[in-house]
């Protein structure tokens, strides 16, 4: 069995991250395109990664936790 595409509707306009470098220059920018969300690099717009809200979720949670264990062994370290 194989599963039917699900219809992408776009439904906001693209936020830029918070995290997008000092001037801006290493943008990523999201929007909702119900029930997925679209990702994209604002040098290359017309290139986008479609995932879920909770893959998105648990990419964010892994990389604050990497981003924290890093963190923490570089401060223990003489």
């Amino acid at each position: 069995m194989s599963a039917a595409p699900v219809p992408i509707r776009r439904t906001g306009h693209w936020q830029k991250s918070s995290f997008s470098g000092v001037d801006g220059e290493d943008c990523i920018e999201v929007t909702d395109a119900d029930p997925r969300l679209l990702l994209r690099e604002s040098e290359a717009p017309t290139t986008m990664l479609t995932v879920s809200p909770l893959s998105l979720l648990a990419l964010i949670r892994q990389v604050r936790t990497a981003s924290s264990a890093s963190t923490s062994s570089r401060a223990s370290c003489p």
